[in-house]
């Protein structure tokens, strides 16, 4: 069992909390169980798997499935989790993974995000999550944006990480003109746009702009939407959580594909 913080394993994972020694060291922390068995589900490369006794005791199926997957598995202590993982209340197990190379291309069917410049970690694990549960064919990220693997992003999605296409994107107005010539339309949120979210044909292939969590879309990115269209708020409401918005038009969608 490794007991010492001093422990070159232990300072190396402790190191990943950064975003600097994550892209260095070409891996991502993955924090807890729902999310190592979403990994282990996809076969996605596991590289060391920490856990406690308590919770190897109550995982024994699960721990004999990762201990062949991964490079290396220890057990260790209460303090060395506490030590490794992000979270305030770890549940006992935290494993690194190979930060993949992302695929170059998300594919232009169905509806698709693109995202600028989103900062918050957690509203990015709840687009990708929300993505999945409503279908979506996948997601642009511009390179701006919060690190798509950070540890947060990665709870947030609850494992959907693994699950969405998804793709970061070094010139998004380019990737929009891509989307556009491939069939799709492209639509951006505004609050004085004229039309309201429900009253767009989401039947065909379409390209849902996000933006900032606090200064919203930049403009030129505004400007290359086919379609504006606002999500009705009641008078003294400013905004809706860009997660929230998001949410709002990929159910529109998926209820006119189904129901007409």
């Amino acid at each position: 069992m490794l007991t010492s913080l001093q422990n070159s394993l232990v300072k190396q994972i402790r190191k990943l909390h950064s975003t600097k020694e994550r892209h260095k060291q070409q891996l991502m922390l993955l924090e807890g169980t729902h999310l190592l068995i979403e990994a282990c589900a996809v076969n996605y490369p596991l590289v060391t798997v920490c856990c406690t006794e308590q919770w190897q005791a109550g995982h024994l199926q699960l721990w004999e499935d990762v201990c062949s997957r991964c490079d290396r598995a220890e057990i260790v202590s209460e303090e060395v989790l506490a030590a490794i993982a992000t979270t305030v209340n770890p549940d006992g197990v935290v494993a690194t993974a190979n930060r993949q190379e992302l695929p170059s291309q998300v594919p232009s069917t169905g509806c698709v995000l693109a995202l600028e410049t989103i900062q918050d970690p957690g509203n990015l694990g709840t687009i990708i999550r929300t993505a999945a549960a409503a279908g979506a064919s996948g997601l642009w990220l511009s390179d701006d944006s919060v690190d798509l693997d950070h540890p947060k992003v990665l709870r947030a999605s609850a494992g959907q990480w693994f699950r969405l296409n998804k793709a970061v994107t070094t010139d998004l107005r380019a990737t929009i003109q891509q989307c556009q010539q491939a069939g799709m339309q492209v639509i951006a949120t505004l609050p004085d746009a004229n039309l309201t979210y429900w009253e767009v044909d989401w039947r065909q292939p379409s390209l849902i702009l996000l933006g900032n969590e606090g200064a919203g879309l930049s403009a030129d990115v505004v400007a290359m939407a086919n379609t504006q269209v606002k999500i009705p708020l009641s008078p003294g409401v400013e905004s809706l959580n860009v997660a929230i918005a998001g949410a709002l038009m990929l159910y529109e969608a998926q209820r006119q594909l189904t129901y007409g």
